[in-house]
């Protein structure tokens, strides 16, 4: 969420950013501009009035102490006119602040000024793409091969809870449990401490880090509790530090977790989403970062080189987009996606999105790094897969697959134990 005081102080600019995202809000930013003066002015009417009557109390407690009644009571007289204006105020500031998060909260980030303008993923820039050979042959495509070698079950799945929910079996629940195992060892390995969060959020936890009120309909709610699966580790880990104050010498703060996801709106029907292309259940593997704001983009060029450096292990063909503002998602500032090539598909595939969020997540965290004694200031935070699986396997499954059976990558080997599934 965007601090009213940036706005205020960067209007222009802040119009002009947002412009990348294909939408003008100058209406709505003039709007949140307006509703802070005015209730800053209730405020300072509303703490005049409480000073008053607290100056009129006091003399009140003076004269009774002194036996002067009637004195007294007239003063009370006057601070009985005065309580009626108090809570007209405080109705009026407590509606003007709903007003205004209200406004906040539909604003997205402001676009780094690396993002260029466009409309959809077709304007996004490719900033990294590896060498590979293009196979014109007809390939299986990978729920053929799942069901020729019997390593993931989608009927079965849709038999126990329905369509976007598969069962990994045999070698195909091996191969899941390499990748998680090699992805966490990775992780930690640079610096990530390991954390096993909750797959249940609460209301609070979703609107800090930005699932909501933007993708409501894309999460599964538990109505008896009020509680959410998770869509992202991202959203339970940087929860984490809700409410809190951060040394300065205590950053960077770098963690990483396995959980399952859950995804309510899964995308159209057909080819596109169907085997492990676009799930309901999927599994992930997320790194967080909490940093000092000076630090982020180069932080953020850091976990780009890491999650390249895992797809060059696993031996992919794969590629790094820069996100446009029309592809951009509502908190970040900056997004870097990574697909991998599917040759049996021949399409690209996404698999892992990098993105700084700046002080937007912050600042509805309100997680702060302590300067000194005195300052502080909103934390940056950022976050990226590393990785989800289903389009991992997807790909390894069809860009692996020969004669003899599907190869296994061979820094996966050692997890598996395995190096063909045939």
């Amino acid at each position: 969420m965007l601090q009213v005081d940036f706005i205020k102080d960067n209007f222009s600019k802040v119009i002009d950013s947002l412009k990348k995202r294909n939408k003008d809000y100058s209406s709505d930013l003039k709007k949140i501009i307006d509703f802070n003066e005015s209730r800053k002015k209730q405020q300072t009417n509303l703490d005049t009035l409480l000073s008053k009557v607290n100056t009129l109390s006091k003399q009140i407690g003076e004269l009774f102490k002194n036996g002067k009644v009637d004195e007294a009571n007239e003063l009370k007289k006057e601070v009985e006119k005065i309580k009626p204006e108090i809570k007209l105020l405080q109705e009026l500031l407590n509606s003007n602040n709903k007003d205004l998060q209200e406004l906040l909260c539909s604003i997205p980030n402001v676009p780094n000024e690396l993002v260029k303008k466009g409309s959809d993923e077709n304007d996004n820039e490719i900033i990294f793409e590896s060498t590979f050979k293009v196979n014109d042959e007809k390939l299986l495509e990978h729920w053929e091969l799942c069901e020729k070698f019997d390593i993931v079950d989608f009927e079965l799945g849709n038999k126990v809870t329905g369509s976007g929910f598969p069962v990994y079996k045999g070698k195909g629940a091996t191969l899941q449990r390499a990748l998680i195992n090699y992805f966490l060892d990775k992780n930690t390995s640079s610096g990530y401490t390991e954390v096993q969060p909750p797959v249940l959020v609460n209301e609070e936890s979703a609107f800090a880090t930005g699932q909501l009120p933007d993708k409501e309909g894309q999460m599964y709610h538990i109505n008896n509790d009020d509680l959410y699966l998770i869509p992202t580790a991202e959203v339970p880990i940087t929860n984490f530090y809700r409410n809190s104050i951060i040394n300065s010498s205590d950053l960077p703060i770098k963690l990483t977790g396995y959980t399952p996801c859950f995804r309510r709106e899964a995308g159209s029907y057909g080819k596109d989403v169907r085997g492990l292309n676009r799930l309901h259940q999927f599994d992930k593997v997320e790194i967080v970062r909490i940093e000092k704001p000076e630090n982020s983009y180069k932080v953020l060029d850091e976990m780009v080189a890491h999650v390249k450096n895992i797809l060059e292990e696993l031996e992919l063909p794969f590629r790094v987009v820069r996100l446009c503002g029309g592809d951009l998602g509502f908190t970040s500032a900056l997004t870097y996606d990574f697909e991998v090539y599917s040759k049996a598909q021949k399409k690209w595939l996404e698999v892992s999105s990098v993105s700084n969020f700046e002080t937007y997540q912050s600042n509805r965290l309100k997680l702060r790094i302590r300067i000194n004694e005195k300052e502080k200031e909103l934390a940056h935070t950022l976050n990226g897969s590393a990785l989800a699986l289903p389009r991992i396997v997807a790909a390894i499954i069809e860009n692996n697959s020969s004669t003899e059976g599907i190869k296994i990558p061979k820094i996966l080997q050692e997890y598996t134990g395995f190096k063909f599934i045939s």
